[in-house]
């Protein structure tokens, strides 16, 4: 075992934590991390991560902040932020957002007034909660007119640019969390310039392909990018805010708008080992050999996708165009998801339960798991263990088949019973040891010191 399954101080000071976090280690390290917000990030990240820099209190940005000692915190932000503009082709960046949510209501400060009209991509067809859901504070301070993907599964163009002519929004949003197409950025430029709207990428989950060429850029065409730093940017759990030479145009003060929005508006001292975190993620992804990661990430996912229709299961849309695809479950009924999450879940596939478009049922008790390559991409596997992986996904599915979703009453002992049912199912047992076995011809941190 190495230093990091070690974790000598810790294990002396609090025995009880450390082997929680070593078991932790072991499920990343013997399970596939298919999640597609999720992935593995380098030890190097790591490092910076767990550094010193969380001890220091940073109110303000480099060379205007209200304490003292900042001789090497400032350099470590200013690091941050030239790698974000130069990576990205971007005249302004805000490295402080803690994560994506907060750092989009910061683009509202800068850009609305509560009950202004904004638009976003309808949550259960693939948008986000903060791009206008009614659960969200998004939904609640703005007035938010969703658009929607048509039964194809790509965005409704027509219908985006009718809401827009119809209700004038002051943002519009281009991103989402669950949608496997790539976006035309163009085409929504050309819709946000006719109504006067601010048009924002959230380009959390393609960041990574973004830089990779793997997908095209938003840049020349919104105002505001926020993009999370982890995902496929394979970073820590935070985000930045972007803002374009198109945005600057637009605006001339909305750099300084966004700024003031993060902090004082929304947050407090940045996290200063976060921010040394992204840069060094950030330089990794300019390095030469992150191009073609993006891209192998992509071919995987078309390698998947192909693999689990051969195999039997419906997909929304039929493929993917980045690093995720959704499974349509409807076929074996309605409000699958649970039950094929917590399937390969036993099998430690790690996927999660969602809602498809036009979803039959809850967003608690969805219809489809959402699957994506990220992580198994870090890893270096490509198409061929792509192949079996989706042969594995499909065969575990079969195994939920006979079950159904009952009525709510009798959900919680349903659920309980089937859980047991499935951990001792031998066909479950079968693939987790397939798995484990793939995964050690792949090893992450076991074989990094």
């Amino acid at each position: 075992m190495d230093w990091f399954y070690e974790l000598p101080n810790l294990t002396k000071t609090d025995p009880e934590i450390a082997e929680l976090i070593k078991k932790e280690v072991e499920r990343q390290e013997f399970g596939l991390v298919m999640i597609p917000s999720e992935n593995h990030v380098s030890i190097s990240l790591l490092e910076a991560l767990g550094s010193v820099l969380t001890n220091k209190y940073a109110e303000g940005y480099p060379k205007r902040r209200y304490y003292s000692g900042f001789e090497f915190i400032d350099p470590i932000e200013t690091i941050a932020i030239e790698r974000a503009k130069k990576a990205f082709g971007v005249p302004h960046a805000n490295v402080q957002p803690y994560s994506g949510s907060p750092a989009n209501l910061a683009i509202y400060l800068a850009t609305c007034n509560t009950g202004d009209a904004i638009m976003g991509l309808n949550l259960p067809d693939g948008g986000h909660l903060t791009h206008g859901w009614k659960t969200s504070i998004s939904g609640m301070l703005y007035k938010s007119i969703p658009y929607h993907v048509k039964e194809d599964g790509y965005i409704d163009m027509d219908e985006v640019a009718a809401l827009a002519r119809e209700n004038k929004p002051k943002l519009i949003w281009v991103g989402a969390t669950a949608y496997v197409r790539e976006f035309d950025f163009e085409a929504f430029a050309k819709i946000a310039d006719e109504v006067g709207a601010y048009l924002v990428a959230d380009m959390s989950h393609i960041t990574g392909l973004i830089l990779a060429g793997a997908h095209r850029s938003p840049v020349d065409y919104v105002h505001l990018i926020m993009t999370t730093t982890h995902k496929t940017l394979r970073g820590p759990r935070g985000a930045m805010i972007l803002v374009t030479k198109k945005g600057l145009g637009k605006d001339p003060e909305l750099a300084e708008k966004i700024d003031k929005a993060i902090f004082p508006a929304l947050q407090g001292g940045p996290h200063e080992n976060q921010i040394a975190a992204t840069a060094v993620a950030l330089g990794e992804a300019m390095k030469p050999e992150f191009k073609e990661h993006g891209k192998q990430i992509v071919k995987n996912a078309k390698a998947l996708a192909s693999s689990l229709m051969g195999n039997g299961l419906k997909l929304v849309s039929g493929g993917t165009d980045n690093h995720l695809m959704l499974v349509d479950l409807t076929p074996l009924g309605v409000g699958k998801g649970i039950f094929a999450s917590e399937a390969l879940e036993a099998a430690n596939i790690f996927v999660n339960k969602n809602t498809i478009p036009r979803d039959p049922s809850s967003p608690f008790y969805p219809s489809g798991i959402r699957l994506g390559t990220p992580s198994l991409t870090t890893r270096g596997m490509k198409e061929n263990e792509m192949e079996l992986v989706g042969g594995w996904i499909a065969s575990v599915i079969n195994e939920i088949a006979k079950y159904e979703l009952p009525e709510k009453e009798l959900r919680a002992e349903y659920l309980k019973n089937f859980r047991n049912e499935i951990r001792n199912n031998e066909k479950i047992r079968e693939t987790r040891q397939k798995v484990k076995e793939l995964c050690l011809k792949f090893p992450f941190y076991l074989n990094r010191v």
